[in-house]
């Protein structure tokens, strides 16, 4: 007993730290500024750690990391967890292979979900990675349960959601996968802003979208997991 309750707080130090890290990259790759964005990843089938609400990611310690019970909301510690913990909550309850959730406010994601415009299967790695399309939740105010709502609505299916005139919700099988979505979904709003200066975008088959998107989760996916 006392051994494995040991090794759950060696693992709880070690996401706490692979946190810190991620925030720090998120800065670092201009995916989110000074406060703003969450981080959190799975810890077991009952709790998260999560960012803390308003810290800055170049002074968070590992004590600022918040255990949250995703099921009850609720979290230890006199730290208070990111706004939209209930967010990153319900998605954990929803999709059982996600392990970890980042919220940005990427430039070009944020841009198109400003316009409130989906993003269509334009490019085959987006198609793959994120899904054959991005969705974009309808607007609805910061860290309500209406957002959470909606957004989880559009992520449905999907690794990656715009949220309508606020950023953007990535998520994958561990924090290296939702970083990749991050990047992916950057490049594929950037393209679909360029293409609709040259006409429009043109789409990948609806088929084959969803095709490519399935051959990743079974295939591709599977073997990046086995080699990490």
């Amino acid at each position: 007993m006392e051994k494995n309750h040991m090794e759950k707080n060696q693992e709880i130090s070690r996401i706490r730290q692979e946190i810190i890290e991620g925030g720090l990259r998120l800065v670092k790759e201009g995916l989110v500024a000074r406060t703003w964005g969450n981080i959190s990843i799975r810890l077991d089938h009952t709790h998260m750690l999560i960012t803390p609400s308003g810290r800055t990611y170049e002074d968070l310690t590992p004590e600022d990391i918040v255990l949250v019970n995703y099921h009850s909301s609720e979290h230890e510690g006199h730290v208070k967890p990111s706004s939209e913990k209930e967010l990153h909550c319900e998605i954990y309850r929803t999709r059982k292979k996600v392990h970890a959730v980042i919220h940005t406010h990427q430039m070009n994601a944020s841009t198109v979900a400003a316009a409130h415009r989906e993003v269509p299967p334009i490019l085959d790695d987006m198609t793959q990675i994120i899904g054959p399309t991005v969705r974009v939740a309808e607007y609805a105010l910061p860290s309500t349960k209406k957002i959470t709502k909606k957004t989880v609505k559009a992520l449905k299916g999907r690794n990656a959601a715009l949220m309508a005139n606020h950023g953007a919700v990535c998520v994958g099988r561990d924090l290296e996968e939702a970083f990749v979505v991050c990047q992916v979904l950057e490049k594929a709003c950037k393209a679909f802003i360029e293409a609709e200066f040259l006409g429009g975008a043109k789409s990948i088959n609806k088929f084959e979208a969803h095709l490519m998107h399935q051959l990743y989760i079974r295939k591709y996916s599977r073997q990046a997991q086995k080699n990490r």
